[in-house]
């Protein structure tokens, strides 16, 4: 049950970055925001992994003079907060380890263009709930065809409950389904994450850390991130304002919901997080109301029950098979 409440805290901290955003700088355009959070995020996730495995090979070490020492990203750090100090299994998967963190770094770095671009042509509310409620459709089909095994029909019905909910909770019916381009933005933004989401699993099944499959991936999604900081005008991280807004973005909403988000994925199937991740839209519905003073209207509150009640359920199924195991 736990690995579920990693997926929602993970998925809480993704919810707040539209209003984080827009309590920002006026600056700041949404494709210099999206690659300062990556580059902020990818490099602080890397030291964390750094520090992490220089500590559990210095007690090594104390406790077991002239035992050798694993790489940092062989280390086996469980279950957050703190590392276990015991050496795992060397990672498996060879030359295909770095294409999985290849396509997990491309798909983080086009993920943030398809988002923004995608809203911006159809809206916040058709762009965000089409690229966001695509993702766990696209997480699913995809492991359904890598793994061969269908998720489940538990699955399936908790997604689209979810899915319906949040077309409610963005208006959809109101608003018309928008520009085919911008549609194909977003489904592209949905992709994106789906192929994160199954890289980053893929690394845990190689026998990669949480910390190391998060850290690798994104260490190299900075990397090509960092040219668009550079070319996007990132003059509004020089306030006092952007600052706070860059390192939130950065810390919280990449460094630790990932790390929170890699954990999930341990023992849970990709398909299973990607739809506990739909409680992304759910914090930024909320935090819309209780912060930035918008209104409801009685679709939208429908459409939030049947977002809730989609990840109640998939957390209620995941319980009682622990509880059955």
């Amino acid at each position: 049950m736990r690995h579920v409440v990693f997926a929602i805290i993970a998925a809480i901290l993704f919810g707040t970055t539209g209003t984080a955003q827009a309590l920002g700088p006026d600056g700041a355009s949404s494709l210099s925001v999206g690659s300062a959070r990556i580059v902020i995020g990818g490099a602080s996730l890397a030291l964390v992994a750094w520090w992490l495995s220089r500590r559990a090979r210095r007690v090594l070490r104390d406790s077991a003079p002239g035992r050798p020492t694993t790489d940092m990203l062989t280390l086996h750090i469980p279950n957050l907060p703190g590392p276990d100090l015991q050496s795992a299994p060397s990672p498996r998967g060879g030359r295909r380890t770095w294409l999985v963190v290849a396509v997990g770094a491309a798909a983080i770095v086009a993920y943030q263009p398809t988002f923004f671009l995608g809203m911006e042509v159809n809206g916040v509310a058709v762009g965000a709930v089409v690229a966001i409620g695509s993702g766990p459709i696209f997480t699913g089909m995809l492991e359904w065809l890598m793994s061969r095994r269908f998720p489940g029909y538990a699955w399936l019905t908790a997604t689209v409950i979810a899915v319906v909910g949040i077309a409610l909770l963005a208006g959809v019916g109101e608003a018309g389904m928008g520009d085919p381009t911008g549609l194909l933005l977003s489904l592209g933004a949905g992709a994106c994450y789906a192929l994160y989401a199954l890289s980053a699993k893929q690394l845990l099944i190689y026998g990669w850390t949480p910390t190391g499959s998060v850290a690798v991936i994104f260490g190299w999604s900075a990397l090509g991130a960092l040219p668009i900081l550079v070319l996007s005008n990132p003059t509004w991280l020089a306030s006092v304002d952007g600052l706070v807004l860059g390192l939130w973005l950065g810390i919280a909403t990449i460094t630790v919901a990932c790390l929170f988000l890699a954990n999930a994925l341990k023992a849970l199937a990709a398909s299973t997080v990607a739809t506990l991740g739909l409680g992304e839209p759910l914090t930024a519905t909320l935090l819309g109301v209780l912060v930035l003073h918008e209104t409801l209207t009685g679709t939208a509150i429908v459409g939030l029950v049947l977002v809730i009640f989609g990840l109640v359920l998939i957390g209620s199924l995941r319980a009682r098979r622990t509880t059955r195991a």
